[in-house]
């Protein structure tokens, strides 16, 4: 599927199964919904397959499984631009909203590691979302949930502190201890929407500081204390 202020990491938990979500919204023991379950597709992605592209029709509804799918937007000056994360049992807010609007994609998708999804055509998840009340509160709960988590983003984009956002996404990145995190400063840029100069210009301060290390293609975290303070202080 190209909110989150920091960049998730794979999720720690089992994978699922997904005939787990399949019984909460198809009960197999009604035949109408029985019969809408094994239209339900599952589909195994590579890492950095593309998933949707900008100006693709939207043709299906997703759910993640299992994996991770990045989307990304192109600011006005060029710059990929991170909007959100699609991981376990959570679908696309850009998905659903074409789906439902039958607009083209404004964005791209991209996984970020093997990824599981279950795929229902347009049809199936028009007649799903008639006749399966489990389902419609899924959809429209998981829409409502990330629509909120995209906002924030875009409100943190806008109006938060660059230095402390950046902080935050290296604490977190490092699980709130000292770490190294495998990023260059383009991608950390993205993750923030600023400018590759503005976040270069930052970590020089941090490292000036003793906060962190510089290295190339990462950046070592040393005193995840001071990062952390830095974001609480902005709040």
């Amino acid at each position: 599927m190209p909110i989150q202020e920091t960049v998730e990491e794979p999720s720690s938990q089992p994978e699922r199964d997904p005939a787990e979500l399949l019984d909460q919204w198809f009960p197999t023991n009604n035949r109408e919904m029985y019969r809408l379950r094994s239209a339900v597709q599952v589909a195994e992605l590579p890492p950095e397959q593309t998933v949707f592209r900008r100006g693709d029709p939207c043709d299906n509804y997703l759910v993640v499984v299992s994996g991770r799918v990045r989307v990304q937007a192109l600011s006005a000056g060029g710059r990929e631009v991170v909007l959100y994360r699609v991981t376990d049992a959570q679908s696309c807010v850009i998905t659903t909203s074409c789906l439902i609007s039958q607009e083209v994609y404004p964005a791209e998708g991209i996984t970020e590691s093997e990824t599981t999804a279950m795929v229902l055509p347009r049809h199936l998840f028009n007649e799903a979302l008639e006749t399966s009340e489990p389902f419609r509160r899924f959809v429209f709960g998981n829409q409502g949930r990330r629509l909120a988590e995209l906002i924030q983003r875009v409100e943190d984009m806008a109006f938060g502190r660059v230095d402390a956002r950046l902080a935050r996404l290296l604490v977190d990145r490092c699980h709130n201890t000292s770490g190294s995190v495998a990023a260059t400063h383009l991608k950390l840029a993205g993750e923030l929407g600023t400018a590759r100069e503005v976040v270069s210009r930052q970590l020089k301060a941090f490292e000036k500081n003793g906060w962190i290390a510089v290295r190339r293609g990462s950046v070592e975290v040393l005193q995840p204390e001071a990062l952390w303070q830095i974001w609480k202080e902005a709040e």
